[in-house]
């Protein structure tokens, strides 16, 4: 028998913590089930930044990815961990919903759990939030948590 692999798209926040409890529940019925807890740092195709500050992007995203991991991604690692479940905890810089996505098909998960977050302004609207093109378009079924 081969484990089977959730995929935790964490937040940073109250939605996020709502998935990872949903997640470590299910992988904990299922029995040999890895998590893959994911914090994706989001950047915009259409955003555009001058010369000075992409001298500087590099230097900001290590730093991005460090905290991120410190602050968000370790304590979820510890939490599932504790609780006896095989974790690998993932920070990426990209788009969410691709990102998610791939690491899901890369890993053969069973599912993608994700905390719904509401609308967040005018780039959602425009181009769609995180959870939605997560329902419309993912490889894998994802369960939103409200």
């Amino acid at each position: 028998m081969t484990t089977s692999t959730i995929v935790v798209g964490l937040d940073g926040g109250e939605a996020g913590n709502r998935a990872l409890a949903f997640a470590t529940t299910q992988a904990k019925l299922i029995g040999d089930c890895t998590l893959k807890i994911v914090y994706v740092i989001e950047w915009s195709p259409f955003s555009f930044q001058t010369p000075e500050e992409n001298a500087e992007r590099h230097k900001r995203r290590e730093e991005e990815l460090s905290m991120a991991r410190e602050r968000i991604i370790e304590p979820a690692v510890k939490a599932a961990t504790d609780m006896g479940l095989p974790v690998d905890g993932v920070v990426k810089h990209g788009d969410v919903a691709d990102i998610l996505d791939d690491i899901a098909k890369k890993n053969k998960a069973l599912q993608i759990v994700v905390g719904r977050v509401g609308l967040r302004g005018l780039k959602e609207r425009m181009f769609g939030g995180v959870t939605g093109r997560l329902a419309i378009g993912s490889s894998v079924p994802v369960t939103i948590i409200p």
